[in-house]
């Protein structure tokens, strides 16, 4: 866990030892960022179908941004994920859905396969 300001949640809940919350630290410290939270117990998830059989996508972060109009990043932290594609599928086609309603801001979807890619994922 991380203790964190721009959440409405004092904490950050982790499911990695170090990856998730390197990536909340960045996300905190950034002026890019309005407020975030881990998506963890939110219900927030994107349906995909695998072999044969529906199952949710469950991204890490949901970020508002400091933008006009409101923006909103879905934030994916990742390393080998053989379901890589798949999911991403399933992101992209809920973005798509979402900004095409136009009712909850600009939204898009990004994947950072280090650390050191969310600051720049953030602009």
């Amino acid at each position: 866990m991380r203790e964190v300001n721009k959440s409405h949640l004092n904490y950050a809940a982790a499911d990695t030892k170090q990856w998730e919350q390197s990536a909340a630290y960045y996300l905190d410290k950034s002026k890019a960022v309005e407020a975030f939270v881990k998506n963890s117990g939110l219900g927030c998830a994107m349906p995909y179908l695998h072999n044969g059989q529906m199952h949710d996508y469950v991204p890490d972060f949901l970020v508002h941004l400091k933008a006009e109009p409101a923006s909103y990043l879905i934030l994916e932290t990742k390393g080998y994920d053989p379901l890589e594609e798949v999911k991403r599928a399933a992101a992209e086609r809920w973005v798509t859905t979402v900004n095409a309603d136009g009712t909850y801001g600009k939204w898009r979807y990004a994947v950072a396969k280090k650390v050191s890619d969310v600051p720049g994922l953030l602009q």
